[in-house]
């Protein structure tokens, strides 16, 4: 297969780090979408304590990434990336172990520790092992999330039928492994002397106004991409009368970025400045939210089996599209991250980005759910759907905007001074002054 023959070529840490990907989606979502439920009908909790624990979980990691990522510049990537699994480990484990509500926050305060530390030392590790081929690592490495976003849910459901604790203890167990092939396989990445104080880098990212600008731009990626657990499975299900047509979601997506991501990535990667596709790719995404509108409000299909394939096509070609979409726009997000500032604050820089994204994420949400809600009651179902398109093409032409001011970071071994803004860019017949680059929760 392409993908593994893609995958040889890289370093063994890398190859290490996507199967890494490939697993921590799988425990996570084979554990997390089940745990509300866990929580209620099991455990007999109020709503109100469901929320305080899986808020808990959710805060302790999105509050927390950019202490992950200064961890990772301080301390090394492979370290962090090493304790980061082996809380979530613990954590996982607490949840299968515990009932009381003093050890469910525990577990939810180390499992969201654990991602906000790895999340950002593991992309950074990533960003400088692969050096030139950044875009084509961070395509294989979406490869893999994706696929584990598929398998974990799958398994999941199956093994609860035997019981959520044995779903935790499986979950906990992937972490496990995964702990000991880092400390045993993984290569410890250079960590350069510390020019400032941990308060001084973050002063540094903080006062860098086109980063904070594009992580604004971006706000409608990762609103967009958390659709993919919303909206779109909601839409499947109400499009085609039956509850398994969200699974059709996900396994359009995987199969998709298995037969095209790299491809894309590759095809697009020498033509033009990598601002062009992202913009383009966020656009896409917008465009997704399209076709679902046509079946948006039509209630239950009567038709029997060839109505409901028919409403359902709308909704998976829209979430093709948007999956086409991150194929193109996410490989050079990732790419560009690194290229805004010093190669020794990387995992600052994406500790930072993914504190942005996860705020975005939960008023994005929350836009979405009221949009969802608000069209139910005025039969404007099209409304969420609009809302996601306006999402889109709001991002695509801030990252727009943002090329034609020159700001952006033109290769990747560049990178745009800490006090540069859009407005101090270069005149338009200057060269660029640099190049370069899934929910839902993020796991």
């Amino acid at each position: 297969m392409k993908i593994w023959h893609e995958m040889r070529s890289f370093p063994l840490a890398i190859r290490l780090l996507l199967i890494n990907q490939l697993g921590v989606n799988t425990g996570f979502y084979l554990l997390i979408p089940y745990l509300a439920v866990h929580l209620g009908e099991d455990l007999g909790m109020s709503a109100a304590v469901v929320g305080i624990v899986l808020g808990v979980r959710n805060l302790s990691q999105q509050g927390l990434f950019l202490i992950g990522g200064s961890a990772a510049d301080r301390l090394g990537a492979r370290g962090v990336i090493i304790a980061g699994c082996a809380l979530r480990t613990v954590g996982f484990g607490l949840f299968a172990l515990g009932d009381g509500l003093a050890v469910l926050l525990a577990a939810s305060v180390l499992s969201g520790l654990a991602g906000a530390l790895f999340n950002p030392a593991v992309r950074a590790y990533l960003a400088q092992e692969a050096g030139v081929r950044k875009a084509e690592a961070f395509a294989l490495f979406n490869v893999f999330a994706t696929t584990g976003a598929l398998v974990g849910p799958l398994l999941g459901s199956a093994l609860l039928l035997v019981d959520f604790r044995v779903s935790a203890l499986t979950a906990a167990g992937i972490f496990a492994l995964l702990t000991v092939a880092q400390a045993v396989v993984l290569p410890a990445s250079q960590v350069a002397p510390a020019a400032n104080s941990v308060l001084g880098d973050w002063r540094e990212v903080l006062g860098n106004r086109v980063f904070l600008a594009f992580a604004l731009a971006m706000v409608g990626m990762f609103t967009m991409q958390n659709q993919l657990y919303l909206l779109l499975p909601d839409g499947a299900r109400r499009a085609t009368g039956w509850d398994g047509a969200a699974g059709l979601v996900f396994l359009i997506g995987t199969v998709a970025n298995l037969a095209l991501q790299m491809r894309i990535t590759r095809a697009l990667k020498e033509r033009g400045h990598r601002a062009r596709w992202i913009s383009a790719g966020l656009g896409l995404m917008g465009l997704g939210f399209v076709p679902p509108m046509a079946v948006a409000g039509l209630g239950a299909p009567s038709g029997g089996l060839g109505d409901a394939a028919l409403r359902a096509l709308p909704v998976l070609a829209g979430a093709l599209l948007l999956y086409l979409g991150v194929m193109v726009a996410q490989p050079f997000v990732m790419e560009l991250i690194p290229a805004f500032g010093r190669a020794e604050l990387t995992g600052t820089y994406f500790g930072l980005f993914y504190v942005v994204s996860g705020i975005a994420a939960a008023l994005g949400n929350t836009v979405v759910g009221w949009a969802m809600d608000t069209g139910a009651h005025t039969r404007t179902q099209w409304l969420p759907w609009a809302c996601c398109l306006v999402f889109g093409l709001v991002s695509a032409a801030g990252v727009g905007w943002l090329h034609r001011l020159r700001g952006l970071p033109g290769h990747a071994s560049e990178a745009v001074p800490a006090d540069t803004a859009p407005a101090a860019a270069p005149p338009a017949d200057t060269a660029p002054a640099a190049a370069a680059p899934t929910t839902a929760e993020k796991p």
